[in-house]
């Protein structure tokens, strides 16, 4: 049992990785342009906005239209392993299973791409991954046992950690010279130094 739950969990954290890698080189393209503090600052607004407004609004721009055939092809492959017992079919399972539309996924995304970096990107992702392990495994294995009351509180308290990340992106960008929170412009800071040997 703990070599499957480990084979589906290792092919979705492959999987997030790759989406890292290649949204962190996004970030990296950005970065290189002198948005990266921009960036930050917009990548938080954006997280919560998407929690503030509701879906309903953004559903009348088919904003997700581009993405159904992707999605059913995913499905479709996903489809061909959910009846077979191999380990292959496991790892595929979690494989496919990563590329399947989820609000938490899009945040972890947008987090990746104010990385900056293709692989700080890929990394971003991957502990995110990590991160759902215990809530997944546990879904897994004691869904039937949670109560629906506890179910409904943790769908609650998603949104709050969402715009508390959110809030982090944004003081991350506004170069408050918090350490760890809101780092100053270094950029800015070399320019008003010409002999200092910061680099990020």
């Amino acid at each position: 049992m703990l070599w499957q739950t480990f084979l589906y969990h290792f092919g979705r954290l492959l999987t997030y990785s790759l989406i890292g890698l290649l949204f962190g080189i996004v970030g990296k393209g950005l970065y290189l342009a002198g948005f990266q503090q921009r960036l930050s600052i917009l990548m938080g607004v954006i997280m919560i906005l998407t929690v503030i407004i509701p879906a309903k609004f953004f559903n009348k721009f088919n904003l997700t239209k581009p993405l159904y055939r992707i999605i059913g092809k995913v499905k479709k492959n996903l489809g061909l392993y959910l009846n077979k017992k191999s380990d292959k079919a496991l790892f595929s399972i979690g494989f496919f299973n990563g590329f399947l539309p989820c609000g938490l996924v899009y945040m972890a995304i947008i987090g990746s791409v104010s990385t900056g970096n293709m692989f700080s990107g890929a990394l971003y992702m991957f502990i995110f991954g990590l991160g759902t392990i215990p809530m997944m495994t546990g879904a897994i294995y004691l869904g039937n046992f949670l109560k629906i009351s506890i179910r409904n509180k943790i769908q609650k308290a998603i949104p709050i950690f969402v715009i508390i990340i959110g809030l982090l992106f944004i003081l991350r960008g506004m170069g408050l010279g918090i350490p760890y929170i809101s780092p100053p412009d270094v950029k800015l800071h070399i320019s008003n130094n010409p002999s200092s040997c910061i680099t990020e």
